[in-house]
C-alpha cells in the first residue's frame, strides 16, 4: 500500500508542478505490475463486463494491448469504471494511467486539460434514437422534444448547437451515466435519446424490446474517439500511440493473432519491423523488442478487435464504414514502423 501511494504521489506531484514527467508513468506501471485503465460504467462493444465480470470491448482491448506491450501480459489490467464527469480528473490526478473510454478528441480537451490524445480508435458521430411509436423519421421533426442526454459530454454542446441552428427548441433530461440515460428513455421520461451513434446501437440492445427503437439517419457532429494520456510524459504518450499504430499496421499487413508466429518467417521487411525482428524494435520506447508481437499475439490486429467487439462478430453488427483501413476506403491509417 505504501509503495502504491508513493507511485501515485510521484505522478501527481510531477503533473501538478508542471515539470516534465520523464518516464514516470512507464516506471510506475512496471513497478506496480498492473496497468490502471479508465473505462465506462458499462457500454456494450466498448467497455462492459460480461456475466462473469470480465471486461470486454474495443476500448478494453486498448487497455489489454498496452499491458501486453509494457508488461508482456494483456491480463495485467485493473479496470476502473468512470462516469463522463469523473474521467478527466481520474487521469489528471494519476488514479489511472490510461483513458480509452469512448472519449472525443477536441481542441479544448487537447489544449486546456493537460491531456494528449494518442490516436483515434473509432471515428464516430452524434445521432438520435427514438421510439418507433413516436412516428418520427428525421431529427428535423424533433422540435419541442424532451431529450435524454448524459452529463459531462460533448453531446450536450452538439445538441444545443443543432437545435439552435435549425430553429428548434428542446427540453434536456440529464443523467450521469449511460445506463441511467437508457433507463430514462425506456421509462418514457424523454422522447429521444442522443449520443454518439456507436453508443446508440450499444444502448439499444439494453432495451427490454430493442426492436421498438430506431436510430434516425442524421449524424450531427464529428466524434473522433481515442485513448488519452497525461501531457508531459512523452515516452508514455509514444507507447500508447505506437501500440495503437501497431494494431492498425498489423491489419494492413495481414498479421493476425493466429498467424503472427508463422509471420516470423516472412521476408517482408515491414512485417519483420512490426514484430521486432528488424528496425527500431523496442529501444526508442523503452520496451522489449517483441512488444508489438505480444500485442498482436494476445489481442490480435485492429480488424480482429473491431469485428469481435462492435462488428460482424458482435451483437452490435456495426459496419466498418469510415473505420475501415485507408486501403479499403476508410480513415484508419497508421504511420510506418521503421
Amino acid at each position: 500500500m505504501i509503495k502504491r501511494s508513493l507511485i501515485t504521489a510521484t505522478i501527481l506531484s510531477a503533473a501538478t508542478s508542471g515539470h516534465v514527467l520523464a518516464d514516470v508513468t512507464l516506471d510506475a506501471v512496471k513497478a506496480r505490475g498492473v496497468l490502471q485503465c479508465g473505462v465506462s460504467t458499462g457500454l456494450p462493444g466498448f467497455s462492459n463486463p460480461d456475466d462473469k465480470g470480465n471486461w470486454k470491448g474495443l476500448d478494453v482491448d486498448m487497455c489489454r494491448a498496452v499491458a501486453a506491450a509494457v508488461l508482456g501480459d494483456a491480463t495485467k489490467v485493473k479496470y476502473i469504471p468512470l462516469t463522463a464527469k469523473e474521467r478527466f480528473t481520474a487521469l489528471q490526478s494519476g488514479e489511472i494511467d490510461l483513458l480509452p473510454r469512448n472519449t472525443t478528441w477536441t481542441q479544448t480537451r487537447d489544449t486546456q486539460l493537460g491531456l494528449n490524445f494518442a490516436g483515434v480508435n473509432y471515428y464516430d458521430g452524434q445521432g438520435f434514437m427514438v421510439s418507433k411509436d413516436l412516428g418520427v423519421k428525421s431529427a428535423k421533426e424533433l422540435d419541442g422534444a424532451a431529450v435524454c442526454i448524459q452529463a459531462g459530454t460533448t453531446t450536450e454542446l452538439n445538441l444545443a448547437d443543432y437545435f439552435r441552428l435549425n430553429g428548434m427548441s428542446y427540453a434536456p433530461v440529464v443523467f450521469d451515466t449511460s445506463d441511467q440515460t437508457v433507463k430514462g428513455f425506456e421509462a418514457g421520461r424523454c422522447d429521444v435519446l442522443t449520443s454518439d451513434q456507436s453508443q446508440l446501437y450499444a444502448l439499444r440492445i439494453k432495451l427490454e424490446k430493442p426492436d421498438s427503437a430506431m436510430v434516425l439517419p442524421e449524424v450531427i457532429s464529428k466524434e473522433p474517439l481515442g485513448p488519452v494520456v497525461r501531457q508531459g510524459d512523452d515516452q508514455w504518450f509514444n507507447i500508447v500511440k505506437w501500440t495503437h499504430n501497431a494494431l492498425l499496421n498489423a491489419e494492413e499487413l495481414g498479421v493476425t493473432s493466429a498467424n503472427v508466429d508463422e509471420m516470423k518467417k516472412s521476408k517482408n521487411p515491414n512485417v519483420r519491423r512490426l514484430i521486432g525482428l528488424e528496425g527500431p524494435k523496442g529501444k526508442g520506447l523503452g520496451l522489449n523488442d517483441d512488444w508489438a508481437y505480444q500485442v498482436i499475439k494476445q489481442i490480435g490486429n485492429y480488424g480482429e478487435s473491431f469485428d469481435r467487439n462492435v462488428g460482424a462478430g458482435s451483437p452490435l453488427k456495426v459496419n466498418r464504414g469510415i473505420n475501415a483501413l485507408w486501403t479499403d476506403g476508410g480513415l484508419q491509417y497508421a504511420p510506418p514502423m521503421r
